[in-house]
């Protein structure tokens, strides 16, 4: 438990680890892989070579200091983050090993202003943060192993169909190669694939929405093929061009709470941008599925009409529904942007709107949202990637 001292030493330290806080984690992860190089197989090596891991991390460490009397307060990052590691594998094991590169990583960075009493705060102080995602994630874990068809960490799943959806969106159909059927989820959910490319010395992970409403035989993933030279690209291009009909990859169960309120039938709006349109298709066909009365729009970006995807399925699924407005805009046209006017036309603000896409589409999206007098909670976002907050979207 941390002291009274302790607690106050944790937060006197939070304007240092904002100044030094990257820093600190880019030493903290070379460290910790050049000791630990099996962890490799867990983290997704893009994140690393752009900086984003370092930063998410970077983030977590000063809202903790800066939270440490009331941790509750950081209760949503913690499960989100929580959501995120139980999709990769993390076991509590490796929090320990977490926690030593991060204490030596401090003292690297900060030299001799590391006092012995700063880390040893900040080592009680880890031991709590580590005990609140332990706790969390054994709960997930827990709930994915006991559900009908769950399991725990990676299977073997076999991809029974392609399909091109878009010039550069490819979707995936997969079933268990045991035979079972999936478990059941929530429209909005993703899940982790792991390959072992050839060539590649690490497995690598990568996590794909869930694009179909939830169907008891499958999940299907929509995967948009990244540039050959991007770090990010490695697995989608190998997905693309490598992976066939008949191949076996490995998935972990779903996870992620960007997910839609199936309980609701008031308003709701769809807006996505470029392959964020991937958890807005489990949404919008649970919402034609299950509520075909409700009140619903679906707004798309897309650069052109070739790499806008699913607008056959969104126009079938429309068909069926009552009160549906729907629409996608192409940034190559005049007036090709979902703006204010657009949101002001198309959007209830007293119903709930979910928002998915590149972070400076969100960013305007939900600025607008907001300007327009939309309840924060009723604004639904999430971004791909390491798990952050957009708090000053």
């Amino acid at each position: 438990m941390l002291t009274v001292e302790q607690r106050k030493i944790v937060k006197s330290t939070a304007p240092v680890l904002e100044e030094h806080g990257t820093t600190i984690t880019k030493v903290f992860y070379r460290n910790l892989f050049e000791t630990h190089p099996e962890l490799l197989h867990i983290f997704n090596h893009a994140n690393q070579a752009k900086g984003r891991q370092q930063t998410a991390l970077a983030n977590a460490v000063y809202a903790a200091a800066v939270h440490i009397d009331n941790l509750e307060n950081i209760l949503p990052a913690v499960v989100q983050i929580a959501h995120k590691h139980v999709s990769l594998g993390i076991k509590p094991e490796h929090y320990p090993i977490v926690g030593e590169h991060l204490l030596k990583a401090i003292k690297e960075v900060l030299g001799d202003a590391a006092t012995d009493e700063i880390l040893d705060a900040w080592k009680e102080a880890y031991g709590v943060i580590a005990a609140a995602f332990i706790g969390v994630e054994a709960k997930m874990y827990q709930e994915a192993r006991e559900q009908e068809n769950g399991w725990n960490f990676f299977k073997p799943f076999t991809v029974v169909r392609k399909v091109k959806e878009s010039e550069n969106i490819m979707s995936f159909y997969l079933k268990p190669a045991d035979g079972l059927n999936v478990p059941a989820y929530q429209p909005g959910q993703y899940i982790s694939v792991r390959v072992k490319i050839p060539g590649e010395k690490y497995m690598m992970i990568r996590q794909y929405s869930l694009s179909q409403a939830p169907t008891p035989g499958e999940f299907r993933i929509s995967v948009k093929r990244e540039a050959d030279n991007d770090p990010n690209g490695v697995v989608s291009v190998y997905l693309h061009t490598q992976v066939n009909e008949g191949d076996t990859v490995e998935v972990s169960p779903p996870a992620g709470e960007f997910v839609l309120d199936t309980t609701k039938t008031t308003p709701v709006a769809f807006i996505s941008g470029g392959v964020g349109i991937t958890p807005m298709m489990s949404m919008f066909e649970t919402v034609a599925n299950l509520t075909p009365d409700r009140p619903t729009v679906f707004l798309h970006a897309a650069r052109n009409e070739e790499l806008a995807a699913f607008q056959g399925d969104i126009e079938e699924k429309a068909a069926g529904m009552s009160n549906v407005k729907y629409n996608t805009f192409y940034s190559s046209q005049p007036d090709g942007f979902i703006n204010r006017a657009v949101l002001e036309k198309y959007v209830d603000i007293t119903g709930d709107t979910y928002v998915c896409g590149p972070v400076s589409f969100m960013e305007s999206i939900i600025r607008e949202l907001r300007a327009m007098g939309m309840n924060e909670e009723r604004i639904h976002y999430e971004f791909f990637g390491p798990a952050m907050q957009l708090a000053n979207a």
